[in-house]
Parts: C-alpha cells; sequence; structure tokens
C-alpha cells in the first residue's frame, strides 16, 4: 500500500502497456468523440492527419487506466482535483502498444486536510517506439501513513481497457436555442459563447466507463463509494471531460447543418488543453449541461491553411454549480483564395 510518504520526489516509474485496435479506437470515439477521422477509416484519410487516430480523450483515459493498474488501486488515493496541462504530441493509430511513465515532482501536506498529502506528477503516454504521445501534469490527493483512506478489497480489474457503454445509454441533448452555422477562422468571433448541450450521468454510464479507464473504486461501486471521500458513486473526472468532447461534436454537426449546402470549414486535431478543473464531483443522477465561449484566435505560422481559436468551456450541474471547467485550443480551415 502506497501512502503519500512514499512517493519520492524525482523518482521515475514506468506501467504496463496496452494493445490499442481499430475496434479500440472506433468504440471510444462513438459515445465520445464521432469526428469522422477517429470513427470512419476510409473518411479518415481526407482528414487533418490523413488515417484513423484515437481520440485524445482516449489517450488521456488510457493513461489513467495505466496508472490505476500501475499504483493507483494499491494506493491511499484519494482523486485528483484536476490537470495543469495536457499535450497531445503524437496520433495513436490502430496497432500501437502504450506504455505509461510516472515522475513526482512536487510532494506537500495538506494545510487544510492533515490527513492527506499532495503529489504532483508529470505522466507520459508512449507508444512501442518510446514516442511520447501524451505529456500531462496534475497532482494527485493520498492519505497520509497512518489515515484510514485504503482502497477496498476487489477484483477492480476484471474488465478490459475497452469502452462498452450500457444497454441503455443516457442521449446527448441539443440546447432549446437555435445553433449559429459554422464559421471559418476569419468569422469566428472572440467573446461568442453557446451552449453545447447535456446529459444525465446514469449509475450504469458511470460504471461502464470506469470499468473500462478509471476502475477505482469509489467510480465502480455504490457501497465502496459511500466509505469514500465522495460519499457515493461519483464519475470519473475523464468521463465528465469525455462527455464534453460529445456535446462539443453534436453541437458542431447541427453548425453544419445550419450552414447549408456549400464548402463547410473543417475542424482539425487539438493539440491539448490547460487549467482543467473538477470542481465538484458528478453524482448519478446529475444532468450537466456543457458550454464553450471563444477566448482568442490566431493564425497558424505552420499550416497556412489552417487557423487556431481557444476556447473556454464549463459544465454546470442541475443546481447551477460548475463541476469542470477547462481552457483548450483547436484548428479550423480558413477560407481558400
Amino acid at each position: 500500500m502506497l501512502y503519500f510518504e512514499d512517493f519520492i520526489v524525482g523518482e521515475t516509474v514506468s506501467t504496463g502497456s496496452i494493445a490499442v485496435s481499430q475496434d479500440d479506437i472506433v468504440a471510444f470515439a462513438s459515445r465520445f468523440d464521432a469526428q469522422d477521422f477517429h470513427v470512419d477509416p476510409v473518411a479518415a484519410q481526407t482528414s487533418f492527419v490523413g488515417t484513423l487516430i484515437a481520440s485524445g480523450w482516449h489517450s488521456c483515459s488510457l493513461l489513467m487506466r495505466l496508472m490505476a493498474e500501475s499504483f493507483l488501486l494499491n494506493s491511499s488515493g484519494m482523486g485528483a482535483p484536476g490537470i495543469e496541462e495536457v499535450k497531445w504530441l503524437r496520433p495513436v493509430q490502430p496497432g500501437d502498444v502504450l506504455h505509461g511513465r510516472r515522475t513526482a515532482i512536487e510532494a506537500k501536506p495538506s494545510r487544510s486536510r492533515p490527513e492527506m498529502g499532495l503529489v504532483q506528477f508529470r505522466l507520459e503516454l508512449l507508444n512501442q517506439r518510446e514516442e511520447p504521445v501524451l505529456d500531462q501534469v496534475n497532482w494527485i490527493m493520498f492519505g497520509r501513513r497512518g489515515s484510514s483512506a485504503l482502497q477496498p478489497a476487489g477484483d477492480w480489474l476484471s474488465h478490459p481497457p475497452r469502452y462498452v457503454p450500457p444497454v441503455a445509454p443516457s442521449p446527448v441533448e441539443p440546447p432549446t436555442s437555435p445553433t449559429e452555422a459554422a464559421r471559418f477562422f476569419e468569422d469566428i468571433e472572440i467573446g461568442q459563447s453557446f451552449e453545447l448541450g447535456s446529459c444525465v450521468f446514469t449509475a450504469d454510464e458511470i460504471i461502464a466507463f470506469a470499468r473500462a479507464f478509471d476502475p477505482q473504486p469509489f467510480h465502480m461501486d455504490e457501497d465502496a463509494a459511500r466509505t469514500s471521500s465522495f460519499g457515493r458513486l461519483a464519475a470519473s473526472g475523464w468521463h465528465t471531460a469525455s462527455v464534453w468532447m460529445a456535446t462539443m461534436v453534436t453541437h458542431r454537426r447541427r453548425q453544419l447543418a445550419a450552414l447549408g449546402p456549400g464548402q463547410a470549414p473543417r475542424l482539425g486535431p487539438s493539440p491539448g488543453f490547460r487549467n482543467l478543473r473538477w470542481t465538484r464531483p458528478v453524482f448519478a443522477g446529475d444532468r450537466i449541461t456543457y458550454r464553450s465561449e471563444v477566448t482568442d484566435k490566431r493564425a497558424s505560422a505552420s499550416r497556412p491553411q489552417w487557423g487556431l481559436f481557444f476556447h473556454r468551456n464549463t459544465g454546470v450541474n442541475q443546481n447551477g454549480e460548475e463541476v469542470f471547467s477547462f481552457d483548450g485550443c483547436v484548428f479550423v480551415e480558413r477560407k481558400r483564395a
């Protein structure tokens, strides 16, 4: 059992590995990120990358699974408040075999809760050629030695790291207000804000995601969750983030439909995000409504036919409480001369 005191600043530890198939990529993306270059191998040939690739949120979720297998399930882990930064460095493609690496950067006892401490990690996801595909920095909370923060016994790794949706998936529901047409880079307005949609997090949804990617007891078992710091079954933070992506994709489809006939601006991949915060737990039965606001934009120096726009994203529960936020960016096509 690893406690806060067992993490040594500067120590680097590697994880086991996960093989990623085309079916794995499509299974995740079909639910959370159903863009052509994630779900359609033929259509992906004409995309920004030119081949089928995994969603960046899928890569984050796979890294979470590797860390759970490697040390979190054998620790006094109490969850993470958020992510400082994620960089998606290379695409994950069918046939890749991924492994992780963690390095403890800093450790500090909690001032407000003496029974716990926080460790900041640099977490890396690498492919079979030892090429980094994802780089992540974040804090994780751990119980201190002698505390009661122990993981309940159970076979939490009995399900493979592939998303299997529940029998009755919870739908992504659109906003009631009309959606504006999709815009090329030149027409995107800084300050533009829009609602993406909403989704109810059911117990079945929470458990299905956790089985594949975040098999910590408080995400998988209601009895175990009651004895945790959450007090009841709570969604994985990566589940909350992945559903944001699902609402963004459905919003994008509505934008394209509103554009009508003619050439539509293409979206490219995202290089990463910053300042992701899980400010409140998402419990079974919560309805989360997601919004996005354009905060900045700039032309791409390396790809003149593309531009980058930056956006602030939030998720709010049915009580009007913010549960989730992050700053992201994405490539969008420019107008042709």
